[in-house]
């Protein structure tokens, strides 16, 4: 028996994510040959988009971008590290994901934004690390009018000042992002703690009493949690997972606070969504495990969902 052709779509996605050029072409033929050899039907679609996602990914990688800085989106959410130069960003970012960067204790190390992919909560999210913003952003110093566009599409933003400095560096920053009318849930990194005595927190916590800070060091696992949390409150999604046959997704969906049954069955695929007659329930919003529920049930942070479709 094949796997079910919704089943699969959700795999392709995972198994591409992160993936470009030669890598993400190997793998979407890897997908292609496993794929039953329907000539019609939603196997036969699925076919269809992935030969069209092989030329897509060969444009891409043909084409020439040297005056270009985009950043290409991946994930569930995407969160970008902004800050002044030379307070840590590539080095929190390094401790959060896997990506290896240049990294010195000098002004301007990172020239370009760097995206990596982190799990939060078994969500992927993208992390970007905006260089070094400096005062007369808005007017391109340093280069600032296009790393101000690359933080425009961002969910959220993470303002990082380093454990010392004084808090008046992160104000020329924050003033450049405001004056760009760049508005995103934000929260402040406080950088290299190890490297000061005492409460590095406090000066940040006392200079921008609406943000929430935490200080941060990449040799403290307790402190990089901490941040990763912090992160994932600012993306505003919950998760809940898939059930089906009997067993239970390790990876769950992120989807926005408020979505119903139907909505999570749209996340999978846009069939199932209009075939879906309810689900059953395990989790905060049910009143026992199995609960079985209608369409327009509104789930919540940590259940698990089982969507049940007409036959």
């Amino acid at each position: 028996m094949p796997m079910p052709h919704r089943t699969f779509a959700q795999v392709a996605r995972r198994r591409l994510v992160g993936k470009e050029g030669r890598e993400r072409v190997r793998e979407i033929q890897a997908l292609l040959a496993e794929l039953p050899d329907y000539r019609n039907g939603p196997y036969a679609d699925l076919r269809k988009a992935l030969q069209a996602e092989i030329v897509d990914t060969r444009l891409r990688a043909s084409a020439v971008h040297r005056d270009s800085i985009a950043v290409r989106r991946e994930g569930a959410a995407q969160i970008a590290l902004v800050g002044p130069p030379n307070v840590g960003k590539s080095s929190v970012l390094q401790a959060l994901s896997s990506i290896q960067i240049r990294t010195g204790d000098f002004a301007f190390t990172t020239l370009r934004p760097v995206p990596a992919l982190t799990r939060i909560g078994g969500v992927l999210v993208q992390l970007v690390e905006i260089p070094g913003l400096i005062e007369g952003a808005n007017e391109d110093r340093g280069g600032g009018r296009a790393l101000l566009g690359v933080l425009r599409s961002a969910d959220a933003i993470v303002f990082c000042g380093r454990a010392g400095a004084d808090p008046a560096t992160l104000r020329v920053v924050m003033d450049e992002v405001a004056t760009a009318e760049i508005v995103r849930p934000a929260a402040i990194a406080v950088t290299r703690a190890d490297e000061v005595a005492g409460d590095v927190v406090a000066p940040y916590a006392a200079a921008f009493p609406g943000l929430t800070a935490i200080g941060v060091s990449v040799l403290d696992d307790g402190a990089l949690r901490a941040l990763e949390s912090a992160m994932w409150a600012l993306t505003g999604l919950i998760r809940v997972r898939l059930r089906h046959q009997g067993s239970v997704d390790e990876e769950p969906l992120a989807i926005s606070p408020g979505s119903t049954v139907t909505d999570v069955a749209d996340l999978v695929h846009h069939e199932l969504a209009e075939s879906t007659v309810g689900a059953r329930i395990w989790g905060p919003s049910s009143k026992f495990d199995g609960q079985r529920v209608g369409r327009e049930h509104v789930v919540v942070d940590g259940d698990v969902v089982e969507i049940l479709a007409r036959v």
